[in-house]
């Protein structure tokens, strides 16, 4: 008998693996958001890949992708801005929630790097995207004035955006978050990491977490920071699809992606990497990758 050869670009099993299927389609309004995507590129200085993949309930049950990042090079500064969003389950257009603010929130830390050199103002960031989604709902509900609630029940969403700039000879990282996505230090020697934000049952890190609260929310107080980024770190940004099996790091998946990440892969196996398979962990996953030197070309 002739044995069957293992399918190319088949889910890679990182512990026990869900059950295969094919996917179920999203639905016939949900062509802007497809099952994946991903993205890679190189300045002078850095290295940036993300990726996003519709988690297995969703695909199962033939929901939307909710989750989305976008990523912009600034030439002028040598700087790169991104943004990382989760839409929330119980919104009724979460995926469209969660693009719009990542689009805001890259289109208004470019204006932000076009002012010139200073701290980046993040708090007008999640304003403008939190001022976005209130645009949206409007629109969607044709009212002038919708109210927080009627804006959340649409498009309620965390947001994760910053920027990475040479600062001289080293490179800085600011960030804020709205929610409860994470961001995180690979120490690519040790493969160890530390989280930069609260976990949602976090051992230390470098910001304490509030109470977490999505878009379009603007908490009163932001969670912001500043970082240096140096090799060997490099920094990641991730919804809770990949937090959530990451844990502490010291798992599985830490090893899955400290072994990877050693070095900048091809776009394409990044989002591989992502779409990993390990039973009870179906949620959708986006991450977005800054290595402080860029891939060889």
């Amino acid at each position: 008998m002739t044995a069957v050869p293992h399918p190319p670009w088949a889910r890679i099993a990182v512990g026990t693996p869900e059950p295969a299927f094919e996917s179920r389609p999203p639905g016939p309004h949900a062509f802007e958001h497809p099952d994946s995507s991903c993205d890679g590129w190189s300045t002078d200085r850095f290295a940036l890949r993300l990726a996003s993949v519709r988690g297995s309930a969703h695909r199962y049950y033939g929901r939307p992708r909710q989750d989305a990042a976008r990523a912009a090079a600034h030439p002028a500064t040598g700087s790169l801005v991104f943004a990382v969003a989760d839409g929330v389950s119980s919104a009724a257009e979460a995926e469209h929630g969660a693009t719009e603010a990542c689009r805001a929130a890259v289109e208004r830390l470019l204006h932000l790097l076009d002012l010139g050199p200073g701290p980046l103002d993040l708090a007008s960031v999640v304003g403008h995207a939190a001022e976005r989604l209130r645009e949206l709902a409007g629109w969607r509900l044709q009212t002038a004035d919708p109210s927080p609630a009627e804006v959340a029940g649409l498009y309620a969403t965390t947001l994760v955006a910053g920027a990475v700039r040479p600062a001289g000879q080293e490179t800085q990282v600011e960030l804020c978050r709205v929610g409860d996505s994470g961001a995180w230090l690979l120490d690519r020697t040790s493969g160890g990491y530390l989280p930069l934000f609260a976990a949602k049952n976090p051992p230390e890190a470098v910001v304490v977490s509030q109470a977490v609260s999505p878009l379009p929310r603007v908490p009163d107080r932001l969670e912001e920071l500043t970082t240096r980024l140096a090799a060997p770190d490099l920094l990641l940004i991730g919804t809770d699809g990949f937090g959530d099996p990451l844990g502490d790091g010291d798992g599985q998946v830490g090893v899955h992606f400290a072994r990877a990440l050693t070095a900048p892969p091809p776009p394409l196996w990044f989002g591989h990497l992502l779409d990993f398979s390990r039973e009870t962990f179906d949620d959708d996953r986006t991450l977005l990758a800054v290595w402080p030197e860029a891939a060889p070309r």
